[in-house]
């Protein structure tokens, strides 16, 4: 008869086979079932992989609890694989370690019956496991024992019996509760447990008294606040019911912790039946059935049962295992239980002899009272632990890690623990070795990838700012919590924190206010990640001043902040920070700091990372402060060639726009000035140098200052452009020939303007009247920069009120998209349109003009220059 059912379904993905054996696990125990839920766990972890995994479907996983035993059904969709069959000779699976087929070997091991069933659309695999057929009272016995060895308890024993409902609040309270803690139950029922606990005890505990409650079952030591306000130590046993309406409970017994034999559960071990064993073939160690049911790939599921059955097979309070690095010099914690796990994940130790170093790594060892050798097991410091075994974990004669079960008593263990302890490490070792690989293998194509993304990223900018923000946001939080950038400008520099990033945002600003306080690390050329306490050592000084402060000033006089902003910068700062130096070219440049919060340690992979990264971002750096420097250099001496500020012209209106070509280029080969010579005379230039960039600029600027010279010496057009012309021809072959339209300006009292210009080889002149018209108002003459002899002529033109003049490059005549060009003819149409514009309308819409007849930005340097007469404001009547 079926007395209860649970089904789940889990998807073809790895992390499936961890959430199987965890809905397995929590309905059995939910059922009562604790003597088969391991059992359950190793054949459904197996069975759910080869669905997931090998045949990669879907994973209907269905418990049935019947009046015999508990069946277990695993279906997945995939029909057609093959199942090994059974000969005359009996079974045929393989080996243990084979990849296929391990989970009908366990079947056949562990199950009472199992079978495998086929339908048109899925195949199931099930087991059951029968109920221990124990008779009352005979669950566990222990061996007689004289008086004098018997466990001492006062003359009256007191168990407090307090029931808690599902809000964690007290629902009963026993006469013994009220004897042994003294509060009455009209003073207790209704109040939350976790306000009289003291939680937790006993040094090592991981879980809250809030957790515990919700445990299906639980057993350990804390302190009750009794109603004189001591804490009582206490031993309690925890088990979670349900009342009539099914409204779930927790059952607490308690005695005092020094009478816990009287509720202490016995020392673990297997209690095979006899006649079990023989119907069942040789007994299976613990570790032999436990290797492979976590996933392949799963190294921390693994190395987290390892430890748990170890502590189990040893009756321990704790057990840790650690992994070697490549080189054996260090042990990385990486699974604990018992422990404070949070504080000690990833945190290394030398394996070498001496002070703080894991001298027993290598073989077995047994230490029985660590309080005799302070620091022989670095990891089990301040935790209440006083015994200790620890086994290696080699392959091939290489080691690989180390196995610890701990104790909170002393002489807890001998040699055979030991060799009992050395045997299941020896069986676990090469699974662990093999997942190890398979981890480091990932992390290490993801770490190609990730530093493949990185250096197209920093290879994409010369921006400084830029390339620092990106330093610091590849690193976290992918690396680390918080980051923090150093740069140095140069040898004779102190380190100057540019750049700080936290993963939360609330937590920059007093973590950067935290890091300008204290001194910067020690520069250090020499490769690799180094330890710093300079930011904890700060952040918790500064934490205990003001909480000092805080509580000098008393309940009257509150701190307007109190000491939560420090306490949260500390926290954040708590955990391990290293330091990379950031090298380029043979020159510390800068470090990159990488920090964790409290009780967290980096993992040895994600330090090299970190070196990898660190030295691609100095790179980048040094070639932004580079191209900085040299971007500075070139705009500086760019501006030095521009005309300065320019001059106003009295009685006409004077416009000029300039763009030149490539990005960060102010000056190119098209130049324009406007300069006054003399008193009511102005002269004015534009031109175009052959070619762009700083090759131009030079002529550019030698013509520039050449015009200026030469004019306010008295020169007129012609010779201005002749000595220019012969200036050029010095230059040698760094000469170029240049286009120029050379004027000079003399505004008139009656409102008009005279010019006399030059046009040696340039695009003509525009003149637009009032009337609409365009006409050119200059003619084409020699170039300049060519040849040695020329003869120049200057044209006088008269702009009256309203008039416009309009100058252009090249740039904006042969503007282009495709086969078509923009040409005179195009710049006349758009000049015609101007009429009663403003010189800077005249231009702006000329520049529009420009843009807009491509699509693609202009790649000629182009130059602008419109000159209006205005027409005279009427006179008021």
């Amino acid at each position: 008869m079926i007395t209860a059912r649970a089904a789940a379904t889990f998807e073809p993905v790895g992390r499936s086979v961890a959430a199987a054996r965890t809905f397995v696990r929590d309905t059995l125990q939910g059922w009562g079932l604790t003597d088969i839920v391991d059992d359950a766990v190793v054949l459904t972890s197996e069975l759910v992989t080869n669905a997931v995994v090998h045949a990669g479907t879907t994973a209907d996983v269905v418990c049935i609890r019947a009046d015999t035993g508990v069946r277990v059904e695993v279906a997945d969709r995939y029909p057609e694989r093959e199942v090994p069959l059974q000969s005359n000779g009996g079974h045929h699976f393989g080996h243990p370690d084979r990849e296929g087929g391990r989970g009908l070997l366990l079947c056949a091991a562990l199950a009472a019956r199992w079978g495998v069933e086929y339908t048109a659309t899925h195949k199931q695999v099930w087991f059951q496991l029968d109920f221990p057929d124990r008779p009352a009272g005979t669950r566990a016995a222990g061996p007689a024992l004289p008086s004098s060895a018997l466990p001492i308890a006062d003359s009256r024993v007191r168990v407090g019996v307090v029931q808690v409902d599902s809000g964690g609040l007290i629902s009963a309270w026993n006469d013994d509760a009220q004897e042994l803690f003294g509060y009455q139950p009209e003073q207790i029922i209704g109040k939350p447990l976790t306000d009289l606990a003291a939680w937790p005890h006993t040094p090592g505990t991981g879980t809250g008294v809030a957790e515990a409650l919700l445990l299906s079952r639980w057993e350990g030591s804390y302190g009750i606040r009794s109603a004189d306000g001591k804490v009582s130590p206490v031993y309690a046993s925890h088990l979670r019911i349900r009342d009539a309406e099914g409204e779930p409970s927790t059952v607490c017994l308690m005695v005092r912790d020094r009478e816990r034999a009287v509720l202490q559960s016995p020392m673990r071990g297997a209690n095979v039946d006899t006649a079990e064993t023989a119907e069942r073939g040789p007994a299976t160690d613990a570790f032999e059935v436990f290797i492979g049911s976590p996933a392949p790939d799963d190294l921390d599921g693994l190395l987290q049962r390892t430890v748990e059955r170890a502590r189990d097979m040893l009756d321990g309070d704790a057990a840790y295992l650690l992994l070697a690095t490549d080189d054996e010099t260090e042990l990385e914690v990486r699974a604990s239980t018992g422990l404070p796990s949070a504080r000690q994940r990833f945190a290394r130790v030398p394996v070498e002899a001496g002070t703080g170093r894991y001298g027993s790594a290598r073989m077995p060892a047994v230490h029985e009272d660590l309080s005799a050798v302070p620091g022989a097991v670095p990891l089990l410091v301040n935790t209440g632990m006083r015994s200790v075994v620890t086994v290696p974990l080699k392959v091939e004669g290489r080691l690989t890690g180390s196995l610890g079960v701990a104790a909170e008593s002393p002489a807890r263990y001998s040699n055979e623990e030991a060799l009992r302890l050395q045997f299941a490490a020896d069986r676990i070792a090469l699974a662990v070795e093999r997942a190890r690989l398979t981890e480091l293998e990932r992390l290490r194509r993801g770490s190609l990838s990730f530093l493949v993304e990185a250096s197209d990223l920093l290879a994409g900018t010369l921006d400084r700012d830029q390339t620092l923000a990106l330093m610091a946001q590849m690193t976290v939080p992918t690396l680390a919590s918080w980051c923090a950038v150093y740069t140095v400008a140069d040898q004779a520099s102190e380190p100057e924190l540019s750049y700080v990033l936290h993963e939360d945002e609330d937590r920059i600003d007093g973590l950067k206010a935290l890091l300008m306080k204290i001194d910067p690390p020690e520069q250090v050329p020499t490769g690799g990640a180094r330890s710093w306490s300079g930011p904890y050592d700060a952040a918790h000084a500064a934490a205990l001043r003001t909480s000092l402060r805080s509580l000098s000033l008393g309940d009257s006089a509150r701190p307007s902040s109190g000491p939560g902003a420090s306490l949260a910068t500390a926290s954040a700062v708590g955990g391990e920070t290293v330091v990379l130096p950031l090298v380029a070219r043979n020159r510390v440049i800068g470090m990159l700091i990488l920090g964790k919060p409290t009780d967290e340690h980096f993992r040895q992979e994600n330090l090299e990372l970190a070196e990898d990264l660190s030295r691609r971002a100095a790179l980048a750096l040094d070639n932004a402060r580079l191209y900085s420097e040299r971007t500075a250099i070139s705009q500086s001496l760019q501006r030095s060639l521009l005309p300065p500020e320019q001059p106003e012209v009295p009685g006409v209106e004077v416009e000029v726009i300039y763009r030149a070509a490539g990005e960060g280029n102010e000056v190119g080969g098209d130049f324009y000035d406007l300069f006054p010579i003399r008193d009511g005379a102005y002269g004015f230039a534009i031109g175009d140098v052959c070619g762009t960039g700083p090759e131009a600029a030079a002529v550019t600027g030698l013509a520039r200052h050449a015009l200026r010279l030469l004019a306010r010496e008295g020169f007129g057009g012609p010779a201005v452009l002749e000595r220019l012309n012969a200036a050029i021809l010095d230059e040698g072959a760094r000469s170029r020939f240049l286009t120029l339209l050379y004027g000079e300006l003399w505004p008139q009292h009656d409102g008009s303007a005279v010019l006399k210009v030059v046009c040696a080889g340039h695009p003509l002149p525009l003149r637009l009247r009032q009337d609409g018209s365009v006409e050119a108002a200059a003619e084409p003459q020699p170039l300049l920069g060519v040849m040695e002899d020329l003869e120049l002529y200057e044209q006088t033109v008269t702009l009256d009120p309203g008039d416009v003049l309009l100058c252009v490059t090249d740039g904006v005549t042969e503007r282009r998209e495709g086969t078509r060009m923009l040409g005179d003819d195009g710049l006349i149409d758009v000049l015609t349109t101007c009429t009663g514009l403003t010189a800077g309308a005249v231009a702006s819409r000329v520049l529009r003009a420009v843009e807009r007849f491509a699509a693609e930005p202009p790649s000629d340097d182009m130059a602008i220059l419109a000159m209006r007469v205005p027409e005279p404001e009427p006179a008021d009547a």
